[in-house]
C-alpha cells in the first residue's frame, strides 16, 4: 500500500500536468483574444468620438465664411447627429445589423466631412483662417488615428475569429466558452471611410 504522502505528491503532479497541458493547448486564447478585440473596439469608438467632437467647431468656422453652402453644412450636421444618436448595443461586435448600421453612419459622416473640406477650396479667406487650419489639422490627425484603430480592430477580430473557427480553438471554445461568438468586422474600405485630404 502506498504512503499517503506519495499519493498526495502523485495527485499534485497529475494536477500540474493537467493544468500545464490545458495552458499549453491554448485554453486561454479565447478569453485573451476576446479582451484584445474589446480593447481595439474601444479605441475605434474613442477615435470616432474624437472626430465627432471636432465637427461643431469646424461647421461654425466654415459657416462664418461660407454661409451660402448651407446644404453641405446641413449634411455634415445631420450625418453627425445620425452617427452620435445611434444607440450602440453592448453586443455590437457580434450583432451584424447594429455593426453594419454603425459602419454606414460613420461612412456617411466621413463623406459629408469630405464634401465640407472640399468646399473650403472656394474660399481663400477660410483657407487662411487660423482656427480652420487648426481644426483641419486636428481632423486629419484624427482620420489617421481612426485608420490605425480600425486596422488594429480588424487584426484582433481576424485572430479571434480564426481561433473560434479552427481546431483546437473551436473545440476549446465549445467546451469552455460556449457563449463565444464570431465578431463582426469592417466591410467598407478604409478609402471610403477616410476624409479626403485637403492641402492648403
Amino acid at each position: 500500500m502506498s504512503h499517503p504522502v506519495i499519493r498526495g505528491i502523485s495527485r499534485a503532479g497529475a494536477l500540474l500536468l493537467v493544468v500545464f497541458g490545458l495552458a499549453s493547448c491554448g485554453i486561454n486564447d479565447v478569453p485573451r483574444q476576446d479582451e484584445a478585440v474589446k480593447a481595439a473596439w474601444s479605441e475605434v469608438m474613442n477615435q470616432y468620438q474624437r472626430r465627432s467632437d471636432l465637427i461643431p467647431n469646424l461647421v461654425q468656422t466654415v459657416k462664418g465664411y461660407a454661409h451660402q453652402e448651407q446644404t453641405v453644412l446641413t449634411d455634415v450636421t445631420l450625418a453627425r447627429a445620425k452617427a452620435t444618436q445611434m444607440t450602440i448595443p453592448a453586443d455590437i461586435t457580434t450583432n451584424p445589423q447594429a455593426f453594419h448600421q454603425f459602419e454606414q453612419n460613420q461612412a456617411q459622416l466621413g463623406g459629408a466631412l469630405g464634401r465640407l473640406l472640399a468646399v473650403s477650396e472656394r474660399y481663400p479667406d477660410l483657407k487662411s483662417n487660423e482656427n480652420f487650419l487648426a481644426l483641419q489639422s486636428q481632423l486629419e490627425g484624427t482620420e489617421n488615428r481612426i485608420s490605425v484603430a480600425r486596422r488594429d480592430y480588424i487584426d484582433a477580430v481576424q485572430q479571434y475569429n480564426t481561433t473560434l473557427r479552427t481546431i483546437p480553438g473551436r473545440w476549446i471554445a465549445g467546451i469552455f466558452y460556449p457563449d463565444a461568438k464570431v465578431k463582426q468586422n469592417f466591410t467598407i474600405s478604409e478609402q471610403a471611410q477616410q476624409t479626403p485630404q485637403v492641402k492648403f
